[in-house]
């Protein structure tokens, strides 16, 4: 787990193939001294596990399914990425929680420079979108960032100066695509509030074709014993 605070850029080295895993090699500057092989590393919003390393390089082998997913695919040597180690159950939550488990990608449709910040703009599909909403938490590229307007398909952040210097969200521009984690309360939320849901193809559930069924309960509300009646009495849903 992680909290989205970039602790360094990393340098991409190379990139290669093998077995049908894509392998990319990062120098991981200063923070290569402390990583071992097995440890997650959070590259660009999505965790990864360095399988070699040797001094400030680490080497990374990225599954099918997460290229996919993210901009992986698409990174060549030179390459700047953010860098964040897994915390420790002491360390301070100085963002919100972040898997590194990317739900998609979005593509930065403005940046916005404003007095004392940059007003960053962002498109991402419906299937991401609601679950973002103002005030609310977003990583983008693995950064924790405060969600300043949201409405159908895209959504705004502001970004200050220290997060454009320290991060590659300095560096990419209008065009340039983004690894997107939403915050992953809402999802579990949803999921709990929501009657039992479908399954896809590949017994993935989907919270688009969620469909009731009698009987069994199962994912209910009622099974789970949380309902909005119970989240009023809580404080957590707003009374009418």
């Amino acid at each position: 787990m992680f909290t989205g605070l970039i602790e360094a850029l990393g340098e991409v080295k190379s990139v290669s193939r093998r077995r049908g895993l894509l392998r990319v090699e990062v120098d991981l500057g200063r923070l290569g001294l402390s990583v071992s092989p097995g440890e997650s590393i959070n590259i660009d919003g999505a965790c990864l596990t360095a399988v070699q390393c040797s001094r400030n390089l680490a080497l990374f082998e990225v599954a099918p399914e997460t290229a996919q997913r993210t901009t992986l695919a698409s990174l060549k040597a030179g390459d700047k990425v953010n860098l964040e180690r897994a915390l420790k159950l002491s360390d301070r939550l100085g963002g919100h929680i972040v898997l590194g488990h990317i739900d998609g990608v979005g593509r930065i449709i403005a940046k916005e420079p404003q007095a004392g910040q940059t007003l960053m703009t962002i498109s991402c599909s419906e299937e991401i979108s609601r679950y973002i909403i103002p005030k609310g938490s977003v990583a983008a590229d693995g950064v924790s960032l405060t969600v300043v307007s949201a409405s159908d398909n895209r959504f705004s952040v502001a970004l200050i100066p220290y997060t454009l210097a320290h991060t590659t969200l300095g560096i990419k521009g209008a065009g340039d695509k983004v690894n997107i984690e939403v915050d992953v309360l809402g999802k579990w939320i949803e999921k709990l509030l929501s009657p039992t849901p479908a399954r896809d193809g590949q017994g993935a559930w989907s919270p688009s074709a969620t469909q009731s069924r009698s009987g069994d309960g199962v994912g209910s509300p009622a099974q789970s014993g949380i309902d909005v009646e119970r989240l009023k009495e809580l404080g957590f849903a707003r009374k009418k």
